[in-house]
């Protein structure tokens, strides 16, 4: 099996497992969780991206892993993990939480889909071995991430709503 096949079965298991494992007992507790809770549940989660800047850390990753995918990755992750300390730095006073919590998930959402463009385009698969020590991120931290995105979007606009259709001008986040 290729280098580039075994990645990509990797990166598709990484979700199967992350979702086996998120329907059966992470999504059932943060539903049932204050809105708020729940935020901040996921912004711990997503305050570790600072890991991401991994990629351009040589001795890590190899100095031939492409810029193009290494670098905004890198950045993009920091960002997001910055943004995510502050929702959590922030929890005393909800409205900046809740700014923060859509902050970080809009940052960290982009940076996920615009990471996937940039492998594509530099054909990461075809050269996994460069991730050296940072393989597990894309093929195991990545697919939770981007299913905790999921899930914080839904939250906020579940909230949204209920707030909404009890007349009320902000969420229960504020």
């Amino acid at each position: 099996m290729s280098q580039e096949s075994i990645f990509r079965l990797h990166l598709v298991l990484g979700y199967v497992a992350w979702l086996l494992c998120f329907t059966a007992y992470i999504w059932p507790r943060l539903k049932s969780m204050d809105p708020f809770d729940a935020q901040r549940a996921i912004a711990t989660l997503h305050s570790f991206r600072f890991f991401g800047l991994v990629f351009i850390l040589p001795g890590v990753v190899s100095p031939d892993l492409p810029a193009s995918f290494a670098v905004p990755t890198a950045y993009g992750d920091f960002v997001t993990g910055v943004l995510a300390m502050l929702a959590l730095l922030t929890a005393g006073k909800r409205p900046v939480f809740g700014f923060f919590v859509v902050a970080f998930n809009l940052v960290g959402a982009g940076d996920l889909m615009l990471a996937y463009y940039h492998a594509i385009q530099a054909d990461v698969p075809l050269h996994a071995g460069e991730l050296g020590a940072a393989y597990a991120i894309p093929v195991i931290f990545v697919p939770l991430l981007a299913i905790t995105h999921g899930a914080a979007f839904y939250l906020l606009l579940r909230s949204w709503r209920k707030g909404a259709m009890r007349g009320e001008s902000a969420s229960s986040l504020t």
